[in-house]
């Protein structure tokens, strides 16, 4: 080989093992970045069933359906069975639930099959303060536009949740919703600018957990804390089969 050739050689050589430098830098880092998704993956979905296999709301103790102070009832007070659900407007589960079970507990109770009570609560403020505002709004409407009007509230709630991660509605938004459902708007807003609304909710929220349950949504069937359901369809189709 003549010395002419020698620095292009190295050259080459040099450039040959950068390259293949630079492919097991990126094999690497795709490995670094698919191990970070695999153990989050894990810890999200681990910490969900975790979350489900340790929940020690067995012990909830709570009044039956239609002898609470913060919910609204469906159903007459001599139905077979009673169902009582705890929930947060903002906690996703809860709106699943809610669009698999509406129907069906609507028709069982109007049928006199079951009295339900939804008793929502504030459990989401770590999140944002629209659990609060929403259930303010529910508790204003409930005193002073009566159960049916609050139910279509509660529905309309669900029909327009936002997610965990926003944007979420205004409290301009909230009482539009509750005008829809068939309050009065000014008693709405005067509920809300008088600190009435927040009263409903820490009343709610302080009764909500003094019964020992630990999360949302929390469905009792006949006292008793029912949980039988890998998922929110399972679990209302289960508990309406229970209902039949």
């Amino acid at each position: 080989m003549s010395k002419k050739n020698r620095p292009v050689d190295r050259a080459e050589r040099a450039a040959a093992a950068m390259r293949q430098q630079e492919q097991w830098e990126r094999r690497r880092r795709n490995r670094m970045v698919g191990g970070v998704v695999a153990a989050l993956l894990v810890i999200v979905v681990g910490g969900f069933f975790l979350s489900r296999g340790l929940d020690t709301s067995g012990d909830v103790n709570a009044p039956g359906a239609g002898q609470g102070e913060h919910g609204v009832t469906l159903g007459p007070a001599d139905a077979p069975h009673d169902v009582v659900i705890y929930e947060d407007f903002l906690c996703p589960y809860c709106g699943e639930l809610e669009a698999a079970s509406r129907t069906d507990l609507a028709r069982l109770a109007a049928d006199g099959k079951v009295r339900v009570e939804y008793r929502p609560f504030n459990l989401l403020a770590r999140i944002s303060d629209y659990s609060e505002r929403s259930t303010a709004v529910f508790g204003v409407v409930l005193d002073t536009s009566g159960p049916e009007v609050a139910k279509k509230l509660h529905d309309l709630l669900y029909e327009n949740q936002p997610s965990e991660s926003g944007p979420f509605p205004s409290d301009d938004d909230l009482v539009a919703l509750a005008v829809e459902a068939g309050a009065d708007e000014a008693k709405v807003r005067r509920g809300l600018e008088d600190g009435s609304g927040t009263d409903w909710v820490s009343a709610a929220t302080k009764a909500a957990l003094a019964t020992g349950l630990d999360g949302t949504p929390t469905v009792l069937l006949d006292g008793k804390v029912f949980t039988d359901g890998r998922t929110m369809d399972d679990l209302a189709s289960n508990l309406v089969d229970k209902l039949e």
